[in-house]
């Protein structure tokens, strides 16, 4: 009977793999572009400490890089929130197949 149920259910655990993998995918791309932000404000207070740009110019692109990194960090906790919703949606399946 063991061999039936697994029969029958790896449709609904292939497509949840299939959305686990998306889900890590997006969470490391968040990471990565979150990096890549950091970066860039390091290099431009860089360039504020040579000298090559004004405040000015450092206040605005500070405020643009603030801000993407702020709406990266909300997707970032978004996608963490939905993480926990994940397992319990697979541990539902799982005690049904029991």
């Amino acid at each position: 009977m063991l061999l039936v149920d697994d029969l029958l259910m790896f449709p609904i655990r292939s497509v949840l793999w299939i959305f686990r993998e998306i889900h890590h995918a997006a969470q490391e791309e968040l990471a990565n572009e979150a990096d890549s932000i950091t970066a860039e404000l390091s290099h431009l207070y860089m360039r504020l400490e040579t000298g090559k740009i004004s405040e000015q110019e450092f206040g605005a692109e500070e405020k643009t890089l603030l801000d993407r990194l702020g709406k990266t960090q909300k997707r970032g906790r978004g996608l963490e929130a939905e993480d926990g919703g994940e397992e319990l949606q697979e541990q539902s399946v799982k005690g049904r197949i029991a």
